[in-house]
């Protein structure tokens, strides 16, 4: 790779993004489905990419921005600070104590349902596919490609065959499941009213379009240094990819030292957060000539091309291999995370419930690009806080993140699966009681009462 591909790969990007809110703007029907120009561009990448069509000069690295463009969007909402309001303490921890076992519950149910349902019952259809083929569910949907990869070389090292392309397979339809799939549940959000942030029952023609009239803009922010010392724009970029970096060199350094690893973004984030810190925000402090508008703004920037590259680069040959093992197991990894989204989201969600379980659902079915696309769309300004308590509780899934990728083609190939899935089922039944415990259960509320997150007085 030369600097000149990732010239070629971004101009691209630019350009169908460019046409996606030409066609957003013109065309009635995509206006009515609400898909941002950014995914409409992902769309056309995938079309006309290398994984189809291959006229446009993309390469074949466009699979890996994805992940660094991330680093940068939680960077982005870490330097504009992270605080309690003191008034509401108590429930800001709540929110995210509800939110971390959500999300804890989420995995171990991706974990445990489909090996079940594969042992019970595809194993009884199809005597050939081991024990270890549900795993690949949970490695494609959850982990995306890159985690189906990984272990699918390590079931192939252990002598299964095409367990990596049956893992690719898993991650694609995931995938896909994620933003077809995510947009119907948002079409009936909207209609029966669960969101707060984007009401589309009396939308605008400004929002339908994408296009603001003269009178109805503002400002994206204000020159806070003097373009004379430095531009503004280059300041507040600077405030951004200095964390992202750091929080890359930090997390690769505890890797190696100890052996651990966390999410980049979550390092990511924390050292913006301590950057917000440092910089103070009194009247003494550096902050006071940050924008957290320009922040914003280049957070948002960031997301619009995460989204286009995490679209443009799915591969598409896969899918038809293997249909009717991975259509069953599919469909059992489906049925968890629709349950999560529409019977456990309200119950262990109480503010903005569908904002946070709609951003669950579709990182749970592919890669992160796909949670902050559905997420865009009904919370285009993190007003539901989605983002910022992800970073926060992130880490608590990273054990059982790494105990399944690592344990789970070992101990699922060596006879002990019930044991594998007998711990993950341990900790899914954990999750219900902790949420019983500290009264983060709300079966009782009605959908349609639910309050959005208050949103803090200095932000």
């Amino acid at each position: 790779m030369t600097i000149y591909t990732f010239l070629m790969d971004f101009a691209c990007a630019s350009l169908l993004i460019l046409l996606g809110m030409f066609l957003r703007a013109k065309l009635k029907f995509i206006q009515r489905s609400f898909i941002p120009a950014s995914l409409l561009a992902g769309f056309m990448g995938l079309l006309l990419g290398p994984s189809f069509l291959d006229i446009l000069p993309l390469s074949e690295n466009i699979s890996s921005y994805a992940g660094v463009i991330t680093i940068l969007v939680f960077a982005a909402v870490g330097i504009n600070g992270f605080s309690f309001s003191p008034g509401n303490m108590k429930r800001d921890i709540n929110r995210m104590g509800a939110y971390a076992v959500y999300k804890v519950l989420g995995i171990a149910l991706q974990v445990a349902v489909p090996i079940i349902f594969s042992i019970l019952v595809i194993s009884q259809l199809m005597p050939e596919i081991n024990y270890g083929f549900g795993l690949l569910l949970a490695a494609g949907f959850y982990g995306g490609h890159g985690t189906a990869a990984a272990i699918g070389t390590t079931f192939e090292n252990m002598g299964w065959a095409n367990a990596t392309d049956l893992g690719m397979t898993a991650a694609t339809g995931g995938i896909l499941a994620g933003i077809f799939g995510g947009l119907i549940f948002i079409k009936w959000a909207t209609r029966k009213g669960y969101t707060h942030y984007v009401n589309f029952s009396d939308i605008s023609d400004d929002l339908k379009t994408g296009l603001v009239k003269r009178e109805n803009r503002t400002s994206m922010g204000e020159d806070t240094v003097s373009p004379i010392a430095l531009d503004p724009l280059a300041f507040h970029l600077a405030l951004l990819i200095v964390p992202a970096g750091l929080g890359y060199l930090v997390n690769n350094y505890i890797a190696e030292t100890w052996g651990l690893e966390f999410p980049t973004f979550t390092i990511a984030f924390l050292i913006a957060i301590l950057m917000y810190v440092v910089l103070g925000r009194g009247k003494k402090g550096v902050y006071k000539y940050v924008d957290s508008k320009v922040v914003d703004r280049i957070g948002s920037s960031a997301t619009d091309y995460l989204v286009f590259f995490g679209v443009a680069s799915i591969q598409l040959p896969v899918i038809m291999e293997y249909a009717i093992p991975l259509t069953l197991l599919m469909l059992s990894g489906i049925i968890v995370v629709v349950v999560m989204l529409v019977i456990i989201g309200p119950v262990m969600n109480y503010e903005s419930w569908f904002e946070r379980s709609i951003f669950v659902y579709g990182y749970s079915t592919g890669v992160f690009a796909i949670g902050l696309t559905l997420l865009r769309i009904i919370d285009p300004n993190n007003k539901s806080k989605t983002l910022t308590d992800t970073a926060v509780v992130g880490p608590l899934n990273t054990p059982l993140e790494l105990f399944a990728w690592s344990a789970g083609p070992v101990m699922l190939l060596a006879g002990q699966h019930w044991t594998f899935v007998g711990i993950y089922l341990a900790i899914s039944i954990g999750c219900f009681i902790l949420a019983r415990i500290f009264k983060w259960w709300h079966w009782k509320v009605p959908l349609g009462d639910r309050p959005p997150v208050p949103l803090d007085k200095d932000h």
